[in-house]
């Protein structure tokens, strides 16, 4: 499975990216598990992704809580949680 993970704000800068193209292992199967696998593959992402508590998600563009199911997910958001005024 292949998915195009999103990458916003502080989330992008810090994992020096905007977007990419992943292969997670098949045991990776929750928003959780693929924070997770992204944040041990470098420096620059663990740094990103080591505030869990500071992260959102979305799958296919839908809102979801981070023990959401990714089962045939195109596309994966990550992002700091989201004010408005």
């Amino acid at each position: 499975m292949t998915i195009e993970m999103l990458y916003f704000a502080w989330v992008r800068e810090r994992m020096g990216r905007a977007q990419e193209t992943v292969a997670p292992p098949p045991a990776v199967t929750t928003v959780a598990a693929l924070v997770d696998w992204l944040a041990a593959r470098d420096a620059d992402s663990a740094d990103a992704l080591a505030d869990r508590g500071r992260l959102r998600a979305a799958v296919d563009q839908a809102f979801v809580a981070m023990d959401a199911d990714i089962a045939g997910a195109r596309e994966i958001a990550l992002f700091p949680p989201v004010t408005g005024g």
